[in-house]
């Protein structure tokens, strides 16, 4: 039994130590182009230069990504890179066809983010107060896209709806890139979206920010105002990105790819890509991980209780 146990052992050390040996899927439950897709290719394309394996970024829209992550083999060839979507989904959906804390092991927190609130420049509101005042006076008549129900920018809205007694308009679209595009088109109001997907637009003088979603203002936007200091005190939506693989991956393929993966996030040009976005780099450890999002699904399924949302 001990040679047994020893030599099993050692077939894992191996193996931990071969990998990866062959290309390497990256799954994002998010359209190509939005900020999960653009972080996810920037660490894929530094892992496999380190690795000298091909990365494959593989785009599988809402839950069907998460799903198809959840039931791949746990060998550490098919990772699911995910934003705080992943929290709320839990709560959400009344049927999840996995379960996020059973089926997936956190391999590392990469980031933390500050979404904005923006307008489009024919919205007469320059502020937070102003906003709610414009939505206070014309009840249902503002309307705010998302990439789909249950989605972090969703219960971002919805929270803000909640804690402002305003009515608002929730339209969901099958991707962000489509909510973006009729919010620069003026048939959405606003939006709740990650930097990277509207700062382009934001210069170009296309979109307005009003505030950020964090509890202190991002060191990138020093200027924009956070919506708790806007009128909204106790507002807080802080978004995040993370990688996790099939549980029982081995615990070596799991360190590997958290130690690479940390190493690649606080390397200065990346940190720099990032903070431009207003994101700072975590690279959590798997415990730290796995203890975040346990309390982060606990906080997110008060506020769908809350606001009673549902998807089927």
């Amino acid at each position: 039994m001990l040679l047994a146990a020893v030599t099993a052992t050692a077939a894992t050390l191996a193996t931990a130590q071969q990998y990866p040996s062959r290309p390497i899927r990256v799954i994002v439950p998010s359209q190509a182009g939005g900020g999960a897709d653009i972080v996810a290719r920037l660490v894929g394309q530094k892992l496999a230069e380190r690795w000298g394996q091909q990365v494959i970024v593989d785009n599988r829209i809402g839950v069907v990504g998460a799903e198809t992550a959840a039931h791949a083999p746990a060998d550490g060839y098919t990772m699911l890179f995910t934003t705080s979507a992943l929290s709320v989904r839990e709560s959400v959906y009344r049927k999840l066809p996995y379960n996020t804390l059973r089926d997936f092991a956190p391999v590392t927190q990469v980031l933390s983010q500050s979404n904005v609130l923006v307008v489009h420049p024919s919205v007469p509101a320059r502020t937070v107060q102003e906003l709610v005042a414009l939505a206070k006076a014309k009840p249902g008549e503002l309307n705010y896209g998302t990439g789909g129900n249950g989605t972090s920018n969703h219960l971002a809205g919805e929270l803000l709806a909640i804690m402002t007694g305003i009515n608002v308009v929730h339209v969901p679209y099958k991707g962000v890139p489509q909510a973006l595009n009729d919010t620069l088109a003026g048939r959405m109001q606003f939006a709740f979206s990650s930097p990277m997907s509207v700062l382009p637009h934001v210069k170009d003088g296309r979109l307005r920010i009003i505030a950020v979603t964090t509890p202190k203002r991002a060191r990138m936007l020093p200027d924009v105002p956070t919506i708790a200091e806007s009128g909204v005190p106790g507002y807080e939506f802080t978004g995040w990105m993370g990688v996790l693989v099939p549980t029982n991956t081995p615990q070596e393929t799991v360190r590997k790819l958290q130690q690479e993966i940390a190493k690649i996030i606080f390397v200065p040009a990346m940190e720099q890509r990032l903070a431009a976005d207003a994101a700072e780099s975590v690279g959590s450890t798997s415990a730290e991980f796995a203890a975040f999002l346990k309390t982060d699904i606990a906080r997110w399924t008060r506020v769908v209780k809350e606001a009673n949302i549902h998807v089927e």
